[in-house]
């Protein structure tokens, strides 16, 4: 996606408007932190003044952002498409700003889990259950986690999950460390 100078400048201005009033701050406000008049900065928002680099950097730093946050373009895609993880009914996405997270739906059909399939690897995931309830063991400890409920756990803590009276529909949000132990578990 390619953008006109005339759009990146009416970005910025309702960036600046938008970040002031997230922050609560009146023109005035905002205008004094910057070293500018308050019709000024009216203008620059309004589009009635010309945007000057000194006056973005000030403006940015008395909003507590970068000069970079006001002025990058969205070049990149909005909406992602899962991608089919290994072989399995899992699905997963990538979160662009986060790359070493990763997002993954799976339907979970098996019985509770026993203590033999139990696996522990480095790592952190956070899981919501979608439908269905979920049953996951953590070491010693059984959880059921219904749905819209989530869990959390360290990897390396002897985990494994399943699905109880019926399917249950899974996301799940691991870090690199983990995803490695789920790439192992789907190979093994």
């Amino acid at each position: 996606m390619t953008q006109n100078i005339g759009d990146v400048d009416g970005l910025v201005r309702q960036r600046i408007r938008a970040l002031r009033l997230a922050q609560g701050l009146s023109l005035g406000e905002l205008a004094e932190r910057a070293h500018l008049s308050s019709s000024t900065l009216s203008r620059i928002e309004n589009g009635q003044r010309r945007l000057a680099l000194d006056q973005l950097v000030t403006l940015a730093r008395a909003l507590d952002t970068s000069l970079d946050s006001l002025v990058e373009t969205q070049d990149e895609e909005v909406v992602s498409h899962p991608i089919s993880d290994h072989g399995t009914e899992a699905l997963r996405w990538r979160i662009r700003h986060s790359p070493d997270l990763v997002i993954l739906r799976q339907r979970v059909t098996g019985p509770p889990p026993e203590p033999s399939r139990m696996r522990a690897h480095p790592g952190h995931e956070w899981l919501v259950v979608l439908s269905g309830t979920l049953t996951l063991r953590l070491g010693e400890l059984r959880y059921r986690v219904q749905t819209n409920q989530s869990a959390e756990f360290d990897t390396m803590l002897p985990h494994a999950f399943g699905a109880e009276g019926g399917p249950a529909e899974v996301l799940l949000v691991v870090d690199p460390e983990a995803r490695k132990g789920h790439r192992h578990d789907a190979e093994g």
